[in-house]
């Protein structure tokens, strides 16, 4: 079971359709080609699953259930969403435009075409998040490369911004909203703080948490993702910081923690749909998140601050994985919160919503 955001594998790539090969974007009404019905080719074959078993739930206080609870993602100076409509979104890069598929945006754009046309890259693919695309790049991009990277910030935190072939630039805005409430969180707690981020990615939280000052621990199967994440370490200066980077599986790993008797103050889970482990274990989101789940409760310390599950691109209600918590997290008392990270659109009063989330807190 793996800790990587993304399959490491490439899939062919598909040529693109006659409307990116035009000189110019417009959006229209249809949005996406279908996505075909066919299994993943990452994953062939699917383990045998055993048959659930009934855990002894742990007595004490509930947590306070709330649900849903919307989170809108904090001022972010370089990134803004521009428009969105007909399932595509144009959003703002740092100094560049970039128009993505968006399957969630299935009413017209508020600008008009120029505004559109204007993007200096536009990402080509089926409305998957998992499967390879190309990007076509023009305006000021028109000489660009895919593996060419821009810097970026949030808040005080620089990091490298790349075109991967997945549509992400290497982090996901909306997750502000999480770091800014646990940032918070641990700056009011006049103690060390261990945070364990697992499917950490290219590390934007595991930064952010360092510069809280947490001791932090960060797991990601994939070694590409190490190294792009060291390299956000080292532009901000925190190499002498206390933060762990391992290549390993997500569940091996906690499972290795339990035994060993360590424990941590704040959880961070940012799961996959479905990947690969770096000896390839086979990560399924619906099939591995039950235990896992109950897996991290055990390694909460006595004084917990935070728990934090994000879900992407999974056909599934924030109520699955809130109702999961409150078995997962019975009698640890708290706030257990569920709902959607949104973004707004720069000059609207729309929303767009990313991701689903579902997270805990002592308080």
């Amino acid at each position: 079971m793996p800790t990587s955001r993304r399959p490491k594998d490439k899939q062919p790539h598909k040529k693109p359709s006659s409307s990116a090969k035009s000189k110019t974007f417009r959006p229209r009404a249809g949005g996406l080609q279908p996505k075909p019905h066919s299994e993943n080719p990452e994953i062939s074959e699917k383990p045998k699953k055993l048959p659930p078993q009934r855990r002894l739930l742990t007595k004490g206080p509930s947590p306070i259930m709330q649900a849903p609870l919307m989170l809108t993602m904090p001022a972010f100076h370089d990134y803004k969403l521009l428009d969105s409509g007909f399932e595509q979104k144009l959003e703002q890069y740092g100094p560049y435009k970039i128009i993505r598929p968006e399957g969630q945006a299935l009413w017209q754009p508020r600008l008009k075409e120029m505004a559109w046309e204007q993007a200096d890259a536009i990402f080509t693919g089926q409305d998957d998040e998992d499967t390879v695309g190309r990007w076509k790049f023009q305006n000021r991009l028109k000489d660009a490369k895919q593996e060419d990277e821009w810097l970026l910030s949030y808040d005080d935190i620089r990091f490298h911004a790349r075109f991967t072939a997945f549509r992400h630039m290497g982090f996901f805005p909306e997750q502000a909203a999480h770091w800014q409430w646990f940032s918070n969180l641990m700056k009011k707690e006049k103690r060390p703080i261990k945070v364990l981020n697992l499917f950490g990615y290219t590390g934007l939280a595991s930064l952010v948490a360092a510069k809280a000052g947490a001791e932090v621990t960060h797991i990601d199967a994939s070694k590409k993702a190490i190294g792009w994440a060291r390299e956000n370490q080292a532009l901000n200066e925190l190499q002498e910081a206390p933060i762990r980077w391992i290549c390993d599986d997500a569940v091996k790993f906690v499972e290795r923690e339990i035994r060993r008797g360590n424990t941590y103050d704040g959880i961070i889970m940012d799961p996959p749909k479905y990947g690969r482990g770096p000896k390839g274990e086979v990560w399924q989101f619906f099939e591995g998140l039950n235990d896992l789940m109950h897996l991290t409760r055990l390694l909460l310390s006595e004084n917990a601050l935070f728990f934090i599950l994000s879900s992407y691109a999974i056909r599934a209600s924030f109520m699955a994985s809130h109702e999961l918590a409150r078995d997962v997290f019975s009698g640890l008392g708290g706030m257990l919160s569920s709902g959607e990270l949104l973004i707004q659109e720069e000059g609207s009063e729309r929303h767009l919503s990313t991701s689903l989330y579902t997270r805990w807190s002592k308080n």
